[in-house]
């Protein structure tokens, strides 16, 4: 079957390891189908996967890719959910299982004509939901919703500053909260990208670092060390930032200061579990709300849609259609 594969890990041009070719089809272990993908989205996570991040060199080749869309040995159409665990060790979320994994991480992902999935990990999709929007959920769109509604801690009519409105997370995260009521506000280095901020919905877009009219409830962080020192400061008294990522390093300042002396609360967030997942689809299938797809290109031209992502030249998502 064709497939794309991280081959080799180079950090500096994550590119030079992806492989598109043919790979055999998946094992199958008990408790396990197989999923024929219509449509994958591509994430960071396969370009820090390129980077040697995740994974070891004994694991290569690994084929790529966390999110799926496509139909199962039954004839359903289906989402892949992309966490592989146990919600038993987590204490009924798998996400927080301590041996948990994503697709493409232990187990070969769904960059490929077929993947190979715990039987507990498909979702039903719904009617409303192409496949390419479908494709979109299990990572970038289940973070945000998660972060959203169960991270946030604050209330629809609050107040919500997402960082860097290009990203997959950042968009679906605007989408969302507009779609529930909250009043978004997004940032961008990019005139453009804010413009399609408030397309999605952002009530307000400002320039990356750009003193606001108001202190926020919550700030939604994907970025990291370049916009934290912004993110604290832009909070009110008793907010909160929730972090998903750090795509442009690990270690920023700690503010710690701004922290104690405003009581402010820092949460982790890591994808969401399949009934979450679950209830993003219907979700999304009741209100009209839909992903943002930058562009949509055949698995045999993914390495395009890598070097946009490498180079930051998005808004939305990146689906590949097998």
């Amino acid at each position: 079957m064709f497939a794309v594969s991280a081959v080799r890990f180079d950090a500096d041009d994550p590119l030079n390891g992806l492989e598109l070719g043919e790979r055999p089809e998946p094992e199958v272990p008990e408790g396990w189908t197989t999923v024929t993908v219509k449509a994958a989205a591509l994430n960071h996570h396969d370009l820090w996967s390129l980077r040697g991040v995740g994974l070891r060199e004994e694991q290569l080749p690994m084929i790529l890719g966390c999110d799926a869309a496509g139909v199962d040995e039954d004839g359903n159409e289906v989402i892949v959910h992309a966490v592989i665990g146990d919600p038993d060790r987590g204490g009924g979320d798998e996400t927080l299982d301590p041996k948990r994994s994503l697709l493409s991480e232990r187990y070969d992902g769904t960059f490929a004509e077929k993947v190979a999935v715990p039987r507990r990990n498909l979702v039903p999709k719904p009617q409303e939901l192409s496949f390419e929007e479908a494709a979109c959920l299990p990572t970038a769109w289940l973070t945000a919703y998660r972060m959203l509604f169960d991270k946030s801690g604050v209330q629809p009519g609050s107040t919500i500053l997402v960082q860097g409105a290009g990203g997959g997370v950042a968009t679906a995260l605007l989408a969302l909260g507009s779609a529930a009521g909250y009043r978004m506000w997004a940032t961008s280095r990019s005139e453009a990208k804010r413009e399609r901020a408030l397309e999605l919905g952002a009530q307000a877009a400002f320039d990356s670092g750009a003193r606001l009219p108001e202190r926020v409830d919550a700030v939604m962080e994907t970025v990291g060390q370049a916009t934290w020192a912004h993110s604290v400061k832009s909070l009110r008294p008793g907010g909160r930032i929730v972090t998903c990522g750090a795509t442009t390093g690990q270690m920023p300042g700690a503010e710690l200061n701004r922290v104690f002396f405003l009581q402010l609360s820092v949460v982790g967030s890591t994808m969401g579990t399949r009934d979450q997942l679950v209830r993003l689809a219907r979700f999304l299938a009741v209100t009209g709300t839909r992903p943002r797809i930058d562009r949509t290109l055949p698995l045999t031209e993914a390495r395009e849609g890598f070097a946009a992502m490498a180079e930051g030249d998005l808004f939305g998502k990146v689906v590949f259609t097998c």
